[in-house]
């Protein structure tokens, strides 16, 4: 079995390599060539633990993640894990890598998807609201996707962002400026783009149409019924709204909060992975307030670790455990 560090799989695959495998990853699941179980939830004091299988037709694997919120306040990243990818036919255990790596990069790209998919291609502006681990791989990731002129950040917990915008200064263009906001409300006022990748169980901006009008927004953080990042105005001005998977309708509370209050239908809630394998496209995208929002599934995390296990085999890196 190869085992694979963080280190071996930033080495190893290249950003717009895992946008394609997200893509890739995308047509699979509309084309229904997979056999996914429900992502399995064992929560436990404000911890939860994740267990998500998924087979596609040469490999199946295994992510599992921990989410522990207050190691924020520990200054260590909330989300940890591992995945693990089986041979298909003989059940064999092939390779086992950082989980957390993973996430970020797959996260990231389905992030980058959203984007390229949602927004105009002409947006110069992006926000991120929570500079965790997360948020670093959507703005790297936004930035491979739209030529990006200004990059604007707020962390509500987060008070000293300067070993973030160190590290975010070299990993995307130079010529891209990074500007801290006072708040939440600012950022969202400058920005076209806005990303949120928080633990939020309120919304992370005001209440506000004339505020979000017109901007693009690209949802990471809520992944269960009591998380939300935006208020009940965005339902107002969407037209519909992209999912990454049906089951986002279960899980997140940015779509089950408002669908329970009236607020939006449940046939504006679309598929991009529909978009993605037609070859369509959202028209009138810079007249539109958009809203991308992703919890995650294992076809994600199978395609892009099996990328990153077949470019490993074929560059020697890793190490071979018996």
């Amino acid at each position: 079995m190869l085992v694979l560090s963080s280190r071996d799989i930033e080495s190893v695959i290249s950003y717009e390599e895992m946008i394609e495998a997200i893509e890739r990853a995308y047509v699979i699941y509309e084309e229904g060539k997979y056999y996914m179980p429900d992502r399995f939830h064992v929560d436990y004091k404000n911890k939860t633990l994740l267990y998500m299988p998924c087979f596609l037709d040469d490999v199946f694997g295994t992510k599992i993640l921990t989410v522990f919120p207050e190691n924020v306040e520990k200054k260590i990243p909330s989300l940890d894990g591992l995945m693990l990818l089986n041979d298909f036919e003989t059940g064999k255990p092939t390779c086992l890598m950082d989980g957390k790596i993973l996430t970020a990069l797959r996260t990231g790209a389905v992030g980058g998807v959203g984007i390229k998919y949602t927004t105009p291609e002409d947006v110069k502006t992006v926000g991120l609201i929570g500079a965790g681990v997360q948020g670093f791989y959507q703005v790297l990731y936004a930035c491979k996707v739209r030529n990006f002129k200004k990059v604007y950040i707020f962390d509500e917990y987060v008070k000293d962002l300067t070993d973030f915008v160190d590290r975010l200064r070299k990993v995307i263009p130079t010529d891209v400026e990074i500007i801290i906001c006072k708040s939440s409300e600012d950022l969202v006022r400058r920005s076209d783009v806005v990303i949120t990748a928080t633990t939020a169980t309120e919304p992370t901006m005001p209440n506000s149409t004339e505020l979000l009008r017109g901007k693009h927004f690209i949802g990471i953080g809520s992944y269960k019924p009591t998380m939300r990042e935006y208020p009940d105005a965005l339902s107002s001005l969407v037209e519909d709204v992209y999912i990454d998977a049906d089951i986002a309708l279960e899980e997140t509370g940015d779509l089950i909060q408002p669908i329970a209050a009236g607020l939006l239908k449940n046939s504006q809630v679309k598929r991009i992975s529909k978009l993605i394998a037609s070859g369509g496209e959202i028209k009138d995208l810079e007249h539109k307030t958009t809203f991308f929002k992703t919890v995650g599934i294992a076809i994600f995390d199978i395609v892009a670790a099996n990328a990153i296990y077949k470019k490993a085999v074929e560059a020697e890196v890793g190490y071979l455990l018996d």
